[in-house]
């Protein structure tokens, strides 16, 4: 752009649209090296041979390093827990049937992890993939325990600690079965894999991020 277009007086037909004044080239002209004196250290002569050539940046404010605390969300502790039932299962929701429809999304989800859990899958890899995958809605059977009690036992698992698994087996009934000292098996469309509870003893979060090493088993 021209610096005689810079200049140019704006039209009338801009005027009322714009809602300005048009100034007097002299005064524009006065009032630019006014604002020129006020915010800049240089003279006249300096102030227009630097002004044709670059841009000039007349104040400039460092930010200051302002440290904002966040506040951590305040969790509740095991107690807390307990004592506002936050896990409790009502007598009226241990239905079988009300956990099928969670069931069928977690074998869909198996699937799509193991990348449709072919039969020319590679054993080892889907193993390696399941240690990490979550278990809400898994059916699982117990194969194997120190309790004889707790042998037989089937059901979709609804609820994962530390230590236990909850189930819903088909004759609507709660069962708490602890992992130490224990052997699961879990059936995905005819590929069926065992779980060592003693292997196993981590939330379903801090297992997605732990690495497990190949190691041998010790039967019970």
């Amino acid at each position: 752009m021209d610096e005689a277009d810079v200049n140019a007086p704006i039209p009338g037909d801009l005027v009322k649209v714009l809602g300005v004044e048009p100034q007097v080239l002299s005064k524009a002209w006065a009032i630019t090296k006014s604002f020129l004196k006020k915010n800049t250290e240089l003279r006249e002569t300096d102030a227009t041979s630097l002004l044709s050539h670059k841009a000039l940046i007349l104040e400039y404010f460092r930010p200051q390093n302002i440290k904002l605390c966040k506040k951590r969300a305040k969790r509740i502790n095991a107690r807390q827990k307990r004592e506002t039932k936050m896990f409790h299962l009502n007598s009226e929701h241990q239905r079988y049937e009300l956990f099928l429809p969670l069931h069928f999304l977690w074998k869909q989800y198996i699937v799509d992890l193991c990348n449709g859990l072919k039969p020319t899958s590679s054993p080892q890899s889907v193993q390696q993939k399941l240690l990490k995958a979550d278990f809400h809605g898994a059916i699982i059977t117990v194969v194997r325990s120190k309790c004889p009690s707790y042998v037989g036992a089937t059901g979709i698992l609804i609820q994962e600690f530390k230590h236990v698994f909850k189930i819903i087996t088909k004759q609507d009934k709660f069962k708490v079965i602890p992992k130490k000292n224990s052997v699961f098996q879990v059936e995905i469309n005819g590929f069926i894999s065992y779980i060592y509870g003693n292997k196993f003893e981590q939330r379903a979060s801090e297992r997605s991020a732990k690495k497990f090493k190949a190691s041998g088993t010790i039967d019970l």
